[in-house]
């Protein structure tokens, strides 16, 4: 488990569902033992496995003790506020300042305000241009996937900083370099740009942090006595804080006036981003394209962190209702973060068919009709999951339909070789599974007829078969084991364990034919008894000419006979 990156996995709460995997787009994800991890030099901290993991076993890395320290450090902190934050919290601005203050924050501002900040030097930046394809810095997913798997349109990132970090340099020029900044929002990956970015973003926090936070040292927020005169600083933010909706980026690029002759497209996602830019070649564009690119669906306030379970719907209106209009919109940025993006080599292994076909063999796939390409493994297709293997990041276990067969060799070894009879059977009283004991003892005649047959007698009703199935409707109707020993049917004798497997719809029994023991011990018994006749008759004799007692001598033996039949029975 990795702490120190964003994104870890709680090894003991893994559950082989493999979901992180199908919901990654990017793959980066390792198997080992059965337990998913985040590959760092891989991922873009999406956030897509922490919301879709069923178990909860994906967790985001707490940073409010790095907070906490910056507070016992007597820093003067401020938070820079995502914009989503009036989508997230039912609180006004002054509430939410003051709640902010409570936890021991010395000033709020709103990210929002670096965002204007950028749409103005992204709007200077595309007029300065004849054509070119321009992808937005804005999100830190988009920027990482383009660094690590497209990086042929790197050059078409913006190349100014986030909003964040605007917004964190444009604080320290107003407040001093001595101030902390604390960025809270609904995104993972601006942990990582904090991480980058330790001179302008001290910490990131989410705001699933900043709710646990609150809880834990204010309790509930209803009772807390805000100032209404509390304001954001240095100002309120105006058109900015269209940034936390979909396509709001392009909104404030069409407020600013200046980009009548770009084409503003808005895609989000990291499958319908790499969808959009396959088979493009920037260098050939022969107009301006601008994308606000977004991984998440919906746009920040879909963020993986947004912590809230109030409706999509309502959370767009809230951030539109708080949203201020400015009369006019300046052309020049008060502050701008240059930021060059570099293509991050990340090893990207290839495989020769030979390795692939053997990596195949190894979940039993000897021909291509095998791969089945279920997708039950997480990955695409059969050769995908091939070609983790032998990256040493997926592993045999996870191919369902191999796991499947081999369990079912297993069973069917086990019950083709159990000398004892063994029979399942289903709440319609018809054989699913028998194996080959079972039709020997109970098919006489017929058993070559139902032996040449691939499904032996599976699919023939019970009570066709054998005389007892009394003890399946039984067992059926109350779930409960029955055990019948020395059971009689015609001439033969049965130990009978009936037992189920689902509850009402499934039953098994394990059968033993005691025919023989049975006889064996009687015979046994028999004899002793000539013994003990013949004993009793030289005993007579015996103790007619000493004068003994005959009754205390045959009693001896008899109760001879008696332990020798018990202890028998009980080796049985």
């Amino acid at each position: 488990m990795d702490k120190l990156y964003p994104v870890y996995t709680l090894k003991n709460e893994c559950h082989d569902c493999y979901k992180c995997i199908r919901e990654c787009h990017i793959k980066a994800i390792s198997i080992q033992n059965g337990h998913a991890s985040v590959l760092p030099e891989k991922c873009i901290a999406c956030g897509n496995c922490v919301k879709t993991c069923p178990s909860n076993a994906k967790r985001v890395r707490n940073d409010i003790e790095k907070v906490k320290n910056l507070f016992r450090a007597q820093k003067e902190v401020f938070v820079s506020l995502a914009p989503s934050w009036a989508g997230i919290f039912e609180h006004s601005p002054a509430k939410m300042i003051s709640i902010l203050k409570k936890l021991g924050f010395s000033h709020v501002s709103e990210t929002a305000l670096g965002a204007q900040e950028v749409s103005i030097e992204t709007s200077k930046i595309m007029s300065q241009q004849e054509k070119g394809l321009f992808i937005s810095s804005a999100c830190p997913v988009v920027v990482d996937y383009i660094r690590l798997y497209n990086p042929k349109f790197i050059n078409n990132i913006v190349p100014i900083a986030s909003p964040a970090l605007t917004h964190a340099k444009l604080l320290k020029e107003i407040y001093g370099n001595q101030i902390a900044v604390v960025f809270i929002g609904p995104c993972i990956a601006k942990k990582n740009e904090s991480d980058r970015h330790q001179d302008l973003i001290d910490v990131a926090l989410t705001f699933e942090e900043l709710k646990l936070w609150i809880t834990e040292d204010l309790g509930s927020t209803q009772g807390i006595n805000f100032n209404s005169a509390e304001r954001f600083v240095p100002e309120a933010a105006f058109e900015g804080s269209l940034y936390a909706v979909e396509g709001g980026m392009n909104e404030t690029l069409k407020k600013g006036g200046n980009t009548t002759d770009v084409q503003l497209l808005n895609i989000s996602s990291i499958e319908n981003l790499e969808k959009a830019l396959i088979g493009l070649e920037p260098q050939n564009i022969n107009k301006k394209i601008f994308i606000e690119a977004l991984a998440c669906n919906g746009g920040c306030l879909a963020g993986p962190c947004n912590s809230t379970k109030k409706s999509e719907l309502l959370r767009i209106s809230d951030v539109l209702s708080k949203i201020q209009e400015r009369e006019t919109i300046p052309t020049e940025p008060k502050t701008v973060v240059e930021e060059e993006y570099k293509p991050k080599k990340i090893e990207h292994h290839t495989y020769s068919s030979e390795q692939i076909i053997n990596a195949l063999k190894k979940i039993g796939k000897h021909t291509e009709e095998d791969e089945l390409n279920c997708g039950g493994c997480g990955y695409n297709t059969c050769r995908e999951l091939a070609a983790a293997m032998i990256s040493g990041e997926a592993e045999p276990s996870m191919c369902v339909s191999y796991m499947r067969k081999i369990a079912m060799r297993k069973a069917a070894a086990m019950l083709r070789c159990m000398p004892s009879a063994i029979v399942m059977v289903d709440s319609n009283l018809k054989i699913v599974e028998s194996n080959d004991a079972f039709m020997k003892m109970f098919c006489g005649e017929m058993y070559d007829v139902f032996a040449e047959r691939p499904e032996g007698v599976n699919g023939a009703c019970i009570d066709r078969i054998v005389d007892f199935s009394d003890i399946f409707k039984e067992t059926l109707k109350t779930s409960r084991d029955i055990h019948r020993e020395r059971y009689p049917v015609y001439d033969k004798l049965y130990d009978i364990t009936a037992f189920s497997i689902e509850k009402n719809e499934l039953v098994g029994a394990v059968i033993t034919d005691v025919t023989k023991t049975e006889l064996g011990r009687e015979q046994i018994a028999h004899r002793a008894q000539e013994v003990i006749s013949k004993n009793i008759a030289i005993v007579q004799e015996i103790a007619g000419l000493l004068g003994e007692h005959m009754v205390e001598t045959e009693l001896l033996l008899s109760t001879i006979a008696q332990d020798y039949d018990y202890s028998e029975e009980k080796q049985q």
